[in-house]
C-alpha cells in the first residue's frame, strides 16, 4: 500500500483538498471520508495518464 500526502481544509459545509504532488488538481467532499475517496480517484486519474498534461511537483537538489 502506498501513502501520499494531501492538503485539506474546510470551507463552509465542504471539505476541499489536493494531493501534494498535484496541487493544481483540487477536489471536494461533504465529509472528510468523501474527500479522501475523491482524492484517491483523482490521484489514480493523474498517475494513470487519464489527465493529459498533468503538472507535477518535484524536488531539485542544488549543490
Amino acid at each position: 500500500m502506498k501513502t501520499v500526502r494531501y492538503v485539506y481544509w474546510q470551507h463552509e459545509d465542504m471539505w476541499l483538498g489536493y494531493v501534494e504532488d498535484f496541487p493544481d488538481y483540487m477536489t471536494q467532499g461533504e465529509t472528510r471520508e468523501e474527500l479522501q475517496e475523491n482524492l484517491k480517484d483523482i490521484y489514480d486519474d493523474l498517475t494513470g495518464g487519464r489527465i493529459p498534461g498533468a503538472r507535477r511537483v518535484a524536488e531539485l537538489q542544488i549543490a
